[in-house]
């Protein structure tokens, strides 16, 4: 039965199922197997032999991969064996590379560290710089307070708090130190106001103890200075007949500011309550001493003559005047002071009518631009206008008690104005103009300013007019001649941007640093030279608001004091040797000048006008750069000479400069046949150009 069973099919079936589980996925290897037990009885038996003898198969080939790759396997050993020792060498020195490197790394952490520690002290100190730089104002403020207070300048010690209250404190007021000054500034305007009171309660007492001798002598004095004519006196009888006041052709609230500036006294900013007691107490006490001063003697009538108190009241209205002219001063040195000098800006149709309705300015062309933009003149312009009015209202105000006609008030009005223009205002203007740090741009922002102040002082004569009621066409009115001081500030202006200009371009020609040794020029102009120039072509295009004539001139100034710097630098006595390379080098720099002049800067020069600015500097070079002294010794003299401008003298300074240079390089020159004939020229031209100056020094 067994034979029966193994079938000639059962060996091949046996290796078709045993490549089926080599071949096959794990999970399919238990239906194959099932078939084994399903096929034949005792066919497993078989199977098994079989499969052992694939495994043992297999197992041979498995040796024979061994054997073949086994020596492989032991060579690969062996480098393993032999790169040990290496690897070992290079974990030494890995680890002691890594210890250096630590080492190494502590120093650069400690200097780490510090730098770190440096950083953030150097942080602190500027962060403390910056505090301090903050706070020292303040602190110098409030010490220059207490030594106002210490020196009894009160008035001075009022303006210092008002300061420091609105501009000095905000800024640190989270301090202590601060709130401690702030707390303490109201003690000290206490003290200011008891001291002042005191102090005026002294004033007014002496000034009654003393009445008498005033009186007497202010009466001794008029009566021997004026003698009024019988004409004179029926003149003042028949003004006092018709007993004119002023006051009723003065508005409401013209009145309210004329008399809020009559009865200012020096501190104009003290708080109102302040002002208001004082100016109170002041104007009972002064009404009481009139009442006492005026109170006959009891062996006297009434009908004593008075003509000779006007004639006193007259004096005191020019000591008055006197008075606001040193007051408005200093109300035109601060609008100066805190003047920008820049166009102002106007943002707004509200801004342009505020301004505009404050200071009377027209111009069509701009009206019509869209805003933003600008006026032409600077922030001081309206307030100077404003101050002038105001000084109107102060001078109108005294004069109006004085029982004169409206022409005689108006005639008043008008000397005071105009010695507030050609004296106190002129006086400022040229005080500012003369100032180190107003520049160029500032002394053309001024003579901006005075052509709209002096358009406006049409204005001001109709504002007067106005307020006095007086007819323009009165054949006795004064006229403001103001419009004097104007021109002259404007004049002074102008002279001081020449000097200005000048001295910038003395600057830039300080800079100059050639090498009059050089045997070959650079090829471009020197730096010095073309930033002199781009300044210059910067500061014309700011010069295009200035009237032609002014810009012209400050052109052609600049042009020849820049001819003359260059000139003189080529002469200079301490300038002892010049190459041709440094000659040029310069001639170089004059062609961008000549350039810069014909590029016309400011409109208006006729032909090359501007260019004969440098034509004495370019005849010169040219004789040196063409080397043309046949020509010129031959025409020298003559009226259609081509070198006409250049003066022997200079001629031969610069040449006997030349010829050193030529001697210092003639060991070098004298293997050169074209250098000894260079040589011996230069000194023939020397000895022609000495005899004709000293031909010349003797014919003179």
């Amino acid at each position: 039965m067994a034979e029966i069973g193994e079938g000639p099919g059962t060996v091949p079936e046996h290796e078709r199922i045993l490549q089926e589980i080599q071949s096959t996925d794990t999970a399919c290897v238990g239906p194959t197997l099932r078939s084994v037990y399903d096929d034949q009885p005792n066919a497993h038996k078989k199977f098994m032999e079989k499969l052992d003898a694939c495994i043992r198969n297999h197992d041979k080939e498995i040796e024979k991969m061994c054997n073949f790759h086994h020596q492989g396997f032991v060579d690969a050993i062996t480098e393993l064996l032999k790169v040990r020792t290496d690897a070992e060498k290079l974990k030494v020195q890995v680890t002691d590379t890594n210890r250096r490197f630590q080492d190494a790394g502590k120093e650069v952490i400690v200097q780490t560290e510090d730098i770190i520690r440096c950083r953030i002290q150097q942080r602190n100190i500027t962060t403390v710089v910056e505090k301090l730089q903050l706070c020292l104002p303040v602190l110098e403020m409030y010490s220059k307070l207490k030594e106002q207070m210490s020196t009894k300048r009160y008035y001075s010690a009022l303006k210092t708090m008002e300061q420091l209250e609105n501009v000095y404190f905000p800024r640190v007021s989270q301090y202590r130190f601060c709130q401690l000054m702030i707390e303490n500034l109201p003690k000290l305007r206490e003290d200011i106001k008891e001291i002042s009171m005191s102090d005026l309660k002294d004033f007014l007492e002496s000034i009654r103890k003393h009445s008498d001798k005033i009186g007497e002598t202010a009466m001794k004095q008029a009566q021997q200075q004026k003698i009024f004519t019988v004409t004179l006196q029926k003149q003042n009888n028949v003004k006092f007949g018709k007993t004119m006041y002023i006051n009723d052709r003065i508005p409401e609230e013209r009145n309210e500011i004329v008399l809020k500036h009559a009865f200012e006294e020096e501190d104009e900013n003290e708080e109102e309550g302040d002002e208001e007691t004082f100016e109170n107490y002041y104007r009972k006490q002064r009404k009481k001493q009139a009442r006492l001063v005026l109170q006959p003697q009891s062996n006297m009538g009434y009908g004593f003559p008075v003509n000779r108190l006007f004639d006193l009241l007259f004096e005191i209205r020019d000591q008055y005047n006197e008075t606001l002219l040193k007051k408005w001063a200093g109300v035109f040195r601060d609008i100066f002071e805190e003047d920008n000098y820049s166009p102002i800006p106007i943002v707004s149709e509200e801004e342009y009518r505020a301004i505009i309705s404050k200071f009377p300015f027209q111009d069509p062309d701009l009206e019509k631009q869209p805003f933003p933009k600008k006026l032409p003149m600077s922030q001081s312009v309206p307030h100077i206008y404003i101050q002038v009015k105001e000084f109107i209202y102060a001078s109108l105000k005294f004069s109006e008690s004085l029982h004169r006609s409206s022409t005689e008030i108006d005639d008043m009005l008008r000397k005071s104005t105009n010695l507030l223009l050609t004296r106190t205002l002129s006086s400022c203007l040229l005080n500012l103009i003369k100032k180190p740090h107003i520049g160029l741009t500032e002394l053309v922002q001024i003579i901006i300013n005075t052509t709209h102040l002096e358009q406006a002082c049409k204005y001001l004569e109709d504002f007067i007019t106005n307020i006095t009621n007086i007819s323009q066409e009165t054949v006795h009115t004064t006229r403001l001649y103001g419009l004097s001081t104007f021109k002259d500030a404007r004049h002074a202006a102008e002279g001081e941007i020449y000097t200005k200009l000048n001295q910038k371009i003395d600057e830039f020609v300080q800079l100059a640093d050639y090498d009059w040794t050089m045997s070959e020029p650079d090829g471009r102009a020197s730096g010095y030279l073309m930033d002199l120039i781009n300044f210059l072509r910067s500061i014309f295009q700011v010069f295009t608001h200035l009237p032609g004539k002014v810009a012209q001139t400050a052109c052609m100034s600049a042009c020849q004091h820049l001819s003359t710097s260059l000139m003189q630098m080529l002469l200079d006595s301490e300038l002892k040797q010049i190459s041709m390379g440094a000659v040029q080098q310069f001639n170089l720099d004059v062609i961008q000048c000549e350039l810069f002049a014909s590029s016309e800067p400011v409109p208006g020069f006729q032909g090359d006008t501007l260019q004969l600015a440098f034509i004495d500097l370019r005849q010169l070079l040219d004789l040196f750069m063409v080397w043309d002294w046949s020509t010129y010794l031959a025409d020298y003299g003559q009226p259609a000479s081509k070198y006409l401008r250049v003066n022997p003298n200079t001629a031969l300074t610069l040449l006997e400069k030349m010829k050193d240079t030529s001697k210092k390089n003639n060991i070098f020159a004298q293997f050169r046949k074209n250098d000894r004939d260079k040589q011996k020229l230069i000194e023939t031209v020397v000895k022609q150009l000495r005899s004709l100056v000293n031909g010349m020094s003797q014919h003179t």
